[in-house]
């Protein structure tokens, strides 16, 4: 897992940019953490996989394992520290 000064903002933004990794991060800053097959939304479980790993990839969820069930919450506090206020302008930017 990356650290706050391994984040890189044209890979978060990457990350952020496409609508069901948006959906799933906003999901997480309001359950504070997502299954990795939540209810609602409806793509492919690998294109999930998919946009799962491009999340953790960038630096912007952590996983915790129960089991063999994986569980993703935001690294808010490393995000917020390294870009101030973008999580939060993203989170209610409604487009």
């Amino acid at each position: 897992m990356a650290d706050d000064a391994d984040l890189d903002l044209a890979v978060v933004l990457h990350a952020l940019g496409d609508p069901v990794r948006l959906a799933l991060v906003r999901r997480m800053a309001e359950d504070g953490e997502s299954a990795c097959s939540p209810d609602g939304v409806d793509v492919p479980r690998s294109t999930l996989s998919n946009h799962w790993r491009i999340l953790r990839e960038a630096g912007i969820t952590r996983t915790r394992r129960v089991g063999k069930a994986r569980w993703m919450a935001l690294r808010r506090a490393e995000l917020d520290a390294r870009f101030p206020g973008l999580l939060a302008a993203v989170l209610t930017e409604r487009g």
